[in-house]
């Protein structure tokens, strides 16, 4: 079926068409579209998952930006450069591989040092 003919059919079946310019994602689209009506569509829990995935991260801290944390009572200082983080006079990629390092397990850097809240799912 051409464009203009799924098109159609979506209008005919769900009101105004998408603006899709793609014939092969049209036809997927319908194809979910109808699958969905038959089984159901995504739950709640799944919708909400989705919007959170999609959302933008927040940029890295700034070139010369200094964090400090505490840890088991030792104060750890780092120092953003910009080849990566430096901790103890070693430069290290990641604000996580620094916490790797303090810790011993593996932590989301950004969550260790303060930088955001961890995800209900993360």
């Amino acid at each position: 079926m051409s464009l203009q003919g799924l098109r159609r059919f979506w209008e005919r079946r769900w009101g105004l068409s998408p603006r899709l310019q793609s014939t092969q994602m049209l036809r997927l689209l319908i194809a979910w579209r109808l699958q969905a009506e038959i089984w159901g569509g995504l739950d709640g829990d799944t919708k909400a998952r989705l919007l959170r995935k999609g959302t933008p991260r927040a940029a890295p801290p700034p070139v010369g930006t200094s964090l400090t944390r505490e840890y088991k009572g030792v104060l750890h200082h780092v120092e953003v450069e910009p080849g990566g983080v430096r901790y103890r006079g070693a430069l290290y990629g990641s604000l996580s591989e620094v916490a790797r390092e303090i810790t011993g397990t593996r932590w989301n850097g950004p969550h260790f040092f303060g930088l955001r809240r961890r995800n209900a799912d993360g």
